[in-house]
């Protein structure tokens, strides 16, 4: 048996809860370096709302979430349920954050999304889709504004 064929015989089939774990621990910590390590050099990510375009690599899907993050501060997440796939997962989540209303108090907001992640071999995303209910979101921005 040739050395190349023990190496494929011995080989840990990528996880993919370990996968959906290391990445969901990291999405919350909100660090952008450290969540773009974890999608190929070619991810795509697509935050499907108000038009927005799909981006494509790491650095573009580090200041996309880096923009969330900022839109969104103090972000929270509250997961409903996680369904595995082969090579993906569909989270059907809740997005929390805290909005400074027009007095400077604090405005919880809550949106629901779902997010398809389809990842490699070795467990790095390779495409997101993120789908959230615009009229939440556009009722967490009115609360935020609201004086």
């Amino acid at each position: 048996m040739s050395s190349s064929a023990v190496v494929a015989l011995s080989a840990k089939p990528m996880d993919i809860k370990t996968a959906y774990e290391r990445y969901v621990t990291t999405y919350a910590t909100c660090d952008v370096e450290k969540i773009k390590m974890l999608h190929t050099e070619d991810s795509k990510f697509w935050l499907h709302s108000a038009g927005a375009k799909p981006v494509e690599g790491r650095d573009a899907i580090a200041a996309t979430f880096a923009q969330v993050f900022k839109q969104w501060p103090r972000a929270g997440y509250e997961v409903y349920r996680t369904v595995f796939g082969e090579r993906h997962w569909t989270l059907d989540w809740a997005m929390t954050a805290v909005l400074k209303g027009p007095d400077g108090s604090d405005r919880p907001v809550r949106f629901d999304a779902i997010d398809l992640v389809e990842v490699n071999d070795a467990g790095l995303v390779v495409r997101k889709d993120t789908f959230v209910d615009a009229h939440q979101v556009q009722l967490a921005i009115v609360a935020g504004s609201a004086s």
